[in-house]
């Protein structure tokens, strides 16, 4: 994870760019914003995610020695711009939503005020950890919404792409409401309950499929889950049970039992009534294999008696909606806002807040997108973009992600019911953009002809 916090791991217009501001002495504060531009296909909402990382990111942004004798070699950059890149810092001040929140597009969910070489380079790095959390929350939270009261666990290292890829899709899945992942290392950075079971490779290099679920038991007293479909699904589930009393003479305690092909309902049923039969109601069913949110849900709605999912590729690469429409723009600069007027991609100026405006039963009405020295909206509203990070410095602390786990919890129970559903609301999520934003725009749209 160390390298991802080099200054190095940007494009290569970040550096032109800061080169020729510092020839042209183009110094004064700038506002940047990272938003979203729409909605990815099914999606009725997104989800913050990767605050933690950007503000580890600024706070620990220096170029270091080689770094700058590198860049010298390149031949691109003049030595007293190399020079001034080694003291170079964020110093800048940072607002953003609260991970975990749910939010819409066109809606800020940070906003970056620093010198304008500061706020600029950073673009690309702030983009990518973003863009990425964001995305990996967003399609946990539909898994979580798609199984209430279910299990679920990450499993998708192996195929994610890349190791800070499968890191960050465990802590993301996990601030959505996953119960943990099957990743080490997310257990050891940041807390997160560790899961696993065996491989089918364990099974077949026993001799008998009983003398691997024994060995294993022993190796794994406690809550053990076995694999059952290495050959024959129900046979292995007759066997687990057959050898039941042995490991309850052991001490062992046996979980779940776990599924990973074929068809998982069918299964699931022909299993529990294995297990209930044989006296073990207590031990769980447990599925995996290329499932998502849809699956997920078109199993519980066939009532297939499974307590818990194991979630890998689909999810750790969003596979059916594998990017976000994400942005970093400026804003303003030297105390005037700044307006993108390219096609399709057109920006609200200025520096912007949030306000999320709420039922009296606090499920959510309507957001509104204003300009930051505007007043906020009457009724029941609360401003989303908040201060992180004040001269360069980390302010207040972050919250910790179990509660941030909690607060994700909360902001889907307060969605309204038709956003909670898999499939495209009828009506989108209402996002205001004030009077006064409006105006702005078409001033700088009448300046820009």
């Amino acid at each position: 994870m160390n390298d991802g916090y080099t200054p190095m791991l940007t494009d290569l217009y970040e550096l032109t760019m800061l080169q020729a501001y510092l020839d042209e002495g183009m110094a004064d504060t700038a506002v940047f914003e990272f938003f979203v531009r729409a909605l990815p296909p099914q999606r009725n909402f997104l989800m913050v995610a990767g605050i933690e990382q950007v503000v580890d990111y600024l706070a620990t942004l220096r170029f270091r020695d080689d770094d700058l004798r590198w860049l010298g070699q390149t031949g691109r950059f003049h030595p007293v711009f190399l020079d001034w890149l080694r003291d170079f810092r964020f110093s800048g001040d940072v607002y953003a939503m609260r991970e975990g929140t749910v939010f819409f597009p066109n809606e800020p969910i940070l906003r970056v005020v620093a010198p304008l070489a500061q706020a600029q380079f950073v673009e690309s790095r702030v983009i990518n950890l973003l863009n990425f959390s964001c995305l990996i929350a967003s399609k946990a939270a539909r898994c979580v919404l798609a199984a209430p009261g279910k299990q679920l666990v990450d499993f998708g290292l192996r195929r994610a792409h890349g190791a800070e890829a499968g890191l960050l899709a465990a802590r993301a899945s996990y601030l959505a409401g996953f119960a943990g992942t099957a990743t080490v290392l997310a257990g050891k950075h940041y807390g997160i309950p560790l899961f696993g079971t065996m491989a089918h490779s364990y099974i077949e290099a026993h001799e008998r499929e009983a003398q691997a679920f024994s060995h294993f038991a022993a190796s794994q007293p406690n809550n053990v889950t076995l694999l059952i479909d290495t050959y024959d699904t129900e046979a292995a589930a007759a066997k687990v049970v057959a050898l039941a009393p042995e490991l309850r003479r052991r001490g062992v305690s046996l979980g779940a039992l776990r599924l990973d092909s074929g068809d998982l309902a069918d299964h699931a049923r022909r299993v529990r009534a294995l297990l209930d039969q044989g006296g073990l109601p207590e031990v769980r069913i447990f599925a995996s294999g290329s499932l998502d949110e849809t699956r997920i849900a078109a199993l519980l709605a066939n009532g297939a008696p499974i307590d818990g999912f194991g979630v890998g590729t689909h999810l750790t690469t969003s596979a059916d909606a594998p990017f976000l429409d994400s942005a970093y723009k400026l804003q303003a600069y030297a105390g005037k806002s700044r307006r993108k007027l390219s096609e399709g991609k057109a920006t609200w100026p200025g520096e912007k807040q949030v306000y999320r405006v709420r039922e009296e039963n606090g499920l959510f009405r309507h957001d509104v997108v204003a300009l930051s020295c505007e007043p906020p909206p009457s009724g029941h509203s609360m401003a989303l973009l908040q201060p992180v990070m004040h001269q360069g410095r980390r302010e207040p602390p972050l919250d910790p992600l179990n509660t941030l786990r909690q607060h994700a919890a909360t902001e889907l129970a307060q969605l309204p019911p038709e956003l909670r559903q898999l499939t495209p609301a009828a009506t989108p999520y209402p996002v205001q953009i004030t009077s006064p934003l409006r105006a702005l725009a078409h001033k700088l749209d009448q300046q820009a002809h």
